[in-house]
């Protein structure tokens, strides 16, 4: 693997890259910033002030993921929450955010909003020019897009991101059959593989992403296919050359 990006729920990780990168050798470290209530939620100037940061390795822009609005209600939980849309209609300060991105050729991900709220962020992000777009964990809830929505997004141009998560859990075994025929129905060109590891109890991320890979193998996925969704896509999705 050529790089790695950090991703905080709460706190931007462009400084934290810079520190990696100062530190260990022959591996480029990306971060970047979470759009929840800690950074002031849909909150353009977090987004611009990340781009500041020494080294220019800020890439990623979450739409909020714990606290949107989508994931709130979806939870059932009775706090505040960061809105992306209301009625039907991104929110200026959505498209604000989205402006930020396309003018510094950031990477637009949408976070835990709903699946209909993507395609809209998704629809937007094309309109104003963002060239690199990708749909977070598409499957997993509380997205929950369908195959035909993930079509939707990826020609919109987005690449649809596929999580292995921990191989362990119960569920496993299903949730990769799932993601094995989402990937034979939209083509391996148009996913990323990550691993949405690094929590208290799982596995490594590098060790839990190798084992997802592996279950994708024994599902008839190529080497060809896995380096295309695992490297290839991604380095592209990054701005890698």
């Amino acid at each position: 693997m050529r790089a790695i990006v950090l991703k905080n729920h709460y706190d931007p990780t462009a400084g934290l890259a810079y520190m990696v990168r100062k530190q260990v050798a022959g591996l480029e470290v990306f971060g970047g910033v979470d759009l929840n209530l800690p950074v002031g939620g849909m909150n353009a100037a977090a987004v611009e002030h990340m781009t500041q940061v020494s080294g220019g390795y800020g890439r990623m822009v979450w739409m909020s993921t714990f606290d949107a609005e989508n994931q709130v209600r979806y939870s059932k939980e009775n706090r505040p929450f960061v809105s992306v849309s209301r009625n039907g209609e991104l929110l200026p300060a959505t498209r604000d955010v989205v402006a930020v991105i396309a003018k510094h050729g950031l990477v637009l991900a949408t976070g835990h909003v709903s699946s209909g709220e993507g395609l809209m962020l998704l629809r937007e992000g094309k309109r104003q020019g963002v060239e690199h777009m990708v749909v977070t964990h598409a499957m997993n809830a509380p997205i929950l897009m369908t195959v035909s929505q993930m079509r939707d997004a990826a020609a919109q141009g987005a690449f649809i991101e596929f999580v292995g998560g921990s191989m362990r859990t119960a569920d496993a075994v299903a949730r990769v059959d799932r993601f094995a025929d989402a990937i034979r129905n939209l083509g391996p060109q148009f996913c990323i593989l990550s691993s949405d590891l690094g929590q208290k109890g799982n596995p490594l991320p590098a060790d839990g992403f190798a084992a997802f890979l592996a279950a994708l193998q024994a599902r008839g996925f190529t080497d060809a296919e896995l380096g295309r969704m695992s490297k290839q896509n991604p380095a592209t999705l990054l701005g890698l050359r």
